[in-house]
């Protein structure tokens, strides 16, 4: 009998209904906003209203991804509903998936197998609305400003110097580049322009760092669209422009609710990529779930050295959150191919490459020792083609760090499978941390770029190119030089290359340019050739994505 798909198995769960999963974490129906019988967003007033000791955060982070697969949000999924099923009163907050990826090359981002959350079609598509708002934002932005320009240009913006590009949730590589504003007088003023793509849209970090309304149009006025004619900001509050950007935001920024096959409660709410942006879901869902779990287990985008590095250096310090727990998932598969090994040869046993690839792991976990200084615990998430002398290995390696690795059975099993590594994490919650950020917030901008490629990366330095060391003067001359640093890097490598798999040595971290973002509160640091607006692949994930006629979707992972 052929295995079920992950649209399959969840289409086969009967949910609870949203407003029974509201009603087990005691929250009243007034503060209960239904999207239909099963999805709901929370009123962020909820928090105010309720004041509460928080519960304990725990993050899962992962490996460098490879084409193998890790498994990290199926692995913090499987882990709720086996603390769930360990009688722990646990909360999960993740963030929302892209179109960009469910169309393209990764698919959906909802979990897998037996441990997924609900209604995996809706969350993978269009959900609450939440990405659609912060597109319009943006492009109303977007709009203002060239209006601005027009209708007289009082502000003395200079075209050359905007910033701020329009946004739409579709990897579109056409869009990279554009000239608008053709057509003659009437149509505007001709200029170079470019879309992002939403997740990478300042709006998106805003909305994903705002802790209430207030903070939220704060936040956006800061904005920085582009510069005048001489090299004077211009913000969004300067156009008028936080208001109406707030009106299109306010539900956006209230937490969705859905849950998971067995029924733990989880917040999907905002979507940042982590390898363009900071990675991590919202403030609000994770205060709401520390606030209403004695656990919460949220997670950061891909490897630990890009998502679980802005989550504590950027989102935990302006937050204030303190994690109690990291989760390190990797697979053999994964750890064999950081050691060489094609994606057609990785269900066959070597050892050799197993020890030529677990470096990358050991390094991530050595991080989170040794850098954040908070208890670990590796997640193997397991395949039925890993050999048992295999899982020996990386258990022995992991133990030489003085960290348990646990096998994860959740992809099959759901909650049961997950049952052990949900008692060595609440093992290790107990634990005393003395948790540290991986630099000093007071540093030069140069200085926090240097200990993140060396403290996290473990490069020998940066390289600034000329743009980047002007464009870092001028932010410094700003005023700007006490932000925290939001690296922008391939997720494929420790490095800025990503061809170096493992834990490679040697090489020197080139930043090619430097942009504030200001509402956000961080500065970007584009590496290497990554990109703000990705592209579809040769065989798009859309090609094998159908509906029939009753309107049930195929194909969607």
């Amino acid at each position: 009998m052929k295995n079920k798909s992950d649209i399959e198995i969840a289409q086969s769960c009967t949910p609870k209904p949203i407003s029974e999963i509201a009603e087990a974490l005691n929250i009243e129906p007034k503060y209960v906003e239904q999207y239909g019988p099963i999805k709901a967003k929370i009123d962020y007033n909820y928090l105010t209203d309720h004041p509460a000791e928080d519960g304990k955060l725990i993050l899962v982070t992962a490996i460098n991804p490879t084409p193998a697969g890790e498994g990290k949000t199926t692995t913090t999924i499987g882990l709720a509903d086996g603390m769930k099923k360990i009688g722990k009163n646990v909360v999960v907050a993740l963030r929302e998936p892209s179109l960009g990826p469910v169309f393209g090359i990764k698919g959906g981002a909802a979990g897998g197998g037996y441990a997924q959350v609900i209604p995996m079609e809706d969350i993978n598509l269009h959900f609450t609305g939440d990405f659609h708002a912060i597109g319009a934002a943006n492009n109303l932005l977007a709009a203002m400003i060239d209006n601005h320009i027009h209708q007289g240009n009082e502000l003395n913006i200079d075209p050359r110097k905007i910033t701020w590009k329009r946004a739409v949730d579709m990897n579109d590589r056409q869009l990279r580049n554009i000239v608008d504003g053709l057509g003659g007088k009437k149509n505007g003023v001709p200029r170079e322009d470019g879309f992002d793509i939403t997740v990478a849209s300042e709006i998106m970090a805003v909305l994903c760092l705002a802790t209430s309304i207030p903070d939220l149009k704060a936040r956006l006025g800061r904005m920085i669209i582009g510069y005048t004619r001489d090299d004077k900001p211009v913000t969004a509050a300067d156009l008028k422009a936080q208001g109406a950007m707030t009106a299109l935001l306010k539900d956006a920024l209230k937490p969705n609710l859905v849950q998971s096959l067995e029924g733990t409660p989880a917040f999907i709410h905002g979507g940042p990529f982590a390898n363009i942006a900071h990675g991590c879901n919202s403030v609000m869902a994770t205060r709401m779930a520390m606030n209403l779990g004695d656990y919460a287990i949220t997670e950061a985008g891909f490897g630990a050295d890009l998502g679980a590095e802005k989550f504590f250096d950027i989102k935990c310090r302006a937050a204030g959150l303190n994690p109690s727990a990291v989760v390190v998932v990797a697979t053999v598969r994964a750890l064999k191919h950081h050691g060489g090994v094609a994606v057609k040869d990785l269900n066959e046993e070597n050892l050799d490459a197993l020890k030529k690839g677990l470096p990358n792991l050991l390094q991530h976990v050595a991080n989170i020792k040794d850098v954040y200084h908070l208890p670990c615990v590796v997640a193997i998430n397991a395949f039925p083609t890993d050999t048992k002398a295999e899982l020996d290995l990386v258990e022995a390696e992991c133990k030489k760090l003085g960290v348990n690795a646990v096998l994860s059975e959740v992809w099959a099993k759901g909650g049961e499978g997950g049952v052990a590594l949900a008692k060595e994490v609440v093992k290790l919650c107990e634990e005393p941390n003395d948790f540290s950020f991986a630099y000093d917030i007071n540093d030069s901008i140069e200085g926090k770029l240097d200990a993140i490629a060396k403290n996290v990366y473990h490069a020998d330095g940066v390289d600034l190119t000329t743009d980047a060391r002007q464009q870092m003067e001028q932010l410094e001359s700003l005023g700007f030089s006490n932000l925290p640093i939001c690296m922008a890097k391939t997720q494929y490598s420790f490095s800025d290359d990503a061809s170096l798999l493992g834990a490679p040595k040697g090489f020197n971290i080139t930043v090619r340019n430097l942009k504030v973002s200001s509402g956000a509160g961080f500065i970007v640091a584009l590496t290497g050739d990554i990109m703000t607006m990705p592209g579809l692949p040769k065989v798009p994930a859309a090609e094998n994505i159908d509906v029939d006629e009753t309107g049930k979707i195929t194909g969607l992972f």
